[in-house]
């Protein structure tokens, strides 16, 4: 099999390393963290101009037609640049929602604010109770109407703080924890009902917890089936699942560089300490870790293609297991060889290793996607 990219992927990699190496250096970053929601709207603006928002989606609707390569490469630039802006929340999940589910009306009404950069999206699906459950829904749609009334609570939304609107999960029917009756709702966060409480996370980012009280929306407000929504969200959510693992991969592969260039350049009794061999052990034993998270991100992109839905999820749960393992190795590790100056706010491979923390947990962490490829009976 192939693994080269095309001429096609290559100028696009190339694009946005560039941009990327010109406006996002650690310096630079801590200044975006002060905007408001901690991330640069100027920079928003940037990768709109080149494109880059508009990459998953068709020409039909005003996109590229790219495909999870392409994705997966963008998300390998933004992970060795630490970015801080929404992609992930407003291209690939909300985004994601649209182009699997939306009608025509609804795709026309959105994707433009999202490929010229001036709207940009949450999930909001997490609740108190439902860990990483995705059918475990607490949240009430209750039929008004044509349309419907929407309550309940959703926490640690990314990008709920400043998001124009919301892609909500809600039951329409059943108990907590059926798999059938959640419904994917379109919410703007003027709406009257929604309240936000937002907050900076642990990797830099921003989240917020929303309350929906008595929100209503229009039937045109529902994405796909409202009694049948949850293969939607499964799809949609293993896409973020494979996206995560190449942010990963992008922050080790920084990680790894930064830690080589610091034991060449730090000395001890005299001389460079990555002189000494069990150094360069650890070093290599990284570079292993990074290689075989690399080869599970490229295996889960090309799953996303999978037509058996199971084989699919599969196949990104086992990546999504050795991604947490090696982001975990190799982020103590870099923190280790760097020494104390690892553990400070000044040095940037401790913020590396929090976000590689942050997406080892997020949409499940690694033994619950071990315990989901083992009930499978494994990945071969």
């Amino acid at each position: 099999m192939d693994f080269d990219l095309s001429e096609e992927q290559r100028l696009l990699k190339d694009s946005i390393d560039g941009l990327l190496a010109d406006a996002y250096d650690f310096d630079k970053r801590k200044q975006y963290m002060k905007e408001k929601g901690g991330w640069s709207r100027a920079m928003w603006s940037k990768l709109a101009e080149q494109g880059l928002l508009g990459l998953p989606f068709s020409e039909d609707d005003g996109g590229f037609g790219a495909g999870g390569v392409e994705t997966m490469i963008v998300m390998e630039a933004m992970g060795r640049a630490l970015v801080l802006e929404p992609y992930l929340a407003t291209v690939v999940l909300s985004g994601g929602f649209l182009r699997h589910g939306g009608s025509a009306a609804q795709k026309a009404a959105h994707l433009p604010g999202i490929i010229d950069g001036s709207k940009t999206f949450a999930f909001a699906q997490l609740e108190k109770q439902s860990r990483y459950d995705l059918f475990d829904v607490a949240t009430s749609a209750k039929k008004k109407g044509d349309g419907y009334v929407i309550d309940g609570e959703k926490f640690v939304v990314l990008n709920g703080e400043n998001a124009d609107t919301l892609i909500v999960t809600a039951r329409t029917a059943g108990g907590q924890r059926d798999k059938s009756g959640i419904g994917v709702f379109i919410v703007p966060t003027d709406a009257k009902g929604v309240t936000r409480k937002g907050y900076p996370t642990q990797d830099g980012l921003h989240a917020a917890d929303i309350t929906l009280t008595g929100v209503e929306v229009g039937a045109d407000s529902v994405i796909g089936d409202p009694a049948n929504g949850l293969p939607l969200i499964e799809r949609v959510v293993d896409e973020a699942r494979i996206a995560l693992c190449a942010e990963a991969v992008g922050l080790m592969d920084e990680s790894l560089n930064t830690t080589v260039e610091y034991i060449k350049t730090r000395k001890q009794f005299g001389v460079a300490i990555g002189s000494f061999q069990s150094l360069q052990h650890r070093a290599s034993d990284m570079f292993v870790a990074l290689e075989q998270a690399r080869s599970m991100s490229m295996f889960a992109t090309m799953a996303a293609e999978f037509d058996d839905a199971k084989e699919r999820a599969t196949s990104i749960a086992a990546a999504k297991v050795q991604i947490g393992k090696s982001a975990k190795f190799v982020g103590q590790q870099a923190i280790q060889l760097h020494g104390g100056i690892g553990m400070t706010m000044e040095a940037k491979i401790g913020h590396y290793f929090k976000r590689l923390t942050m997406i080892e947990t997020t949409f499940g962490d690694t033994d619950y996607h071990m315990r989901r490829v083992s009930e499978a009976g494994g990945l071969i």
